[in-house]
């Protein structure tokens, strides 16, 4: 299990810049197994060092490249692939690991007007972002015609901070977790528009 500070959600690419002793041994042990290991949450605490409180949902990352650094880190980008739930925290020696079960889902209906109804919300909060200058520069997303992944990179794209995000990977129902998306976006679009109103900008 690799602890971080950030969400990793299914379909997502994240790199990585590994350099602490534990997690190289980890990095060596996962590539000569499957190129598998899990990502969670870490909820207090920090990422170096140990001794971190974590979620019990998390995402499993496959590697996909690898390289190393002039200072000898270690540089990896992950794809997120299933999500798993933590059924029991494990010896965090030689590095934190975990017994996990496939996270419940699957079996849903289309669930295409719940993405298209959390898409059109996301770009309505992006538009008035650039209008107030609070961006610069519009950030749509070319979604792919798949509804699930299109979903996952929504919830990768929304500006939210790693809590939300938790919340939103914790929902097992993709309908569930667009029509949260989508109070998320509309609750900034509120606040973005009472700044407006007020006469203020958002920078």
């Amino acid at each position: 299990m690799f602890p971080l500070g950030s969400v990793l959600f299914p379909t997502a690419v994240l790199p990585l810049q590994v350099f602490e002793p534990r997690y190289r041994k980890l990095v060596a042990d996962v590539i000569a197994a499957d190129n598998r290991f899990g990502v969670t949450l870490i909820t207090r605490g920090s990422d170096v060092g140990g001794n971190d409180e974590r979620t019990d949902v998390g995402t499993i990352g496959e590697i996909v490249r690898i390289g190393e650094s002039e200072d000898g880190r270690i540089l990896l980008v992950i794809v997120g692939r299933e999500r798993v739930s933590v059924v029991d925290w494990l010896d965090d020696d030689p590095y934190p690991r975990a017994s996990v079960e496939p996270f419940p889902g699957g079996g849903e209906a289309d669930v295409a007007a719940a993405v298209d109804s959390a898409a059109a919300a996301y770009r309505r909060l992006i538009a008035l972002a650039v209008e107030m200058g609070a961006i610069g520069q519009g950030l749509d997303l070319d979604l792919p015609d798949d509804p699930l992944e299109a979903s996952w990179l929504l919830c990768g794209a929304a500006p939210l901070g790693p809590f939300d995000q938790q919340r939103l990977l914790s929902t097992a129902n993709t309908d569930d977790r667009m029509a949260l998306l989508e109070r998320m976006l509309g609750e900034q679009l509120q606040d973005l528009r009472s700044v407006l109103d007020n006469g203020g900008d958002a920078q």
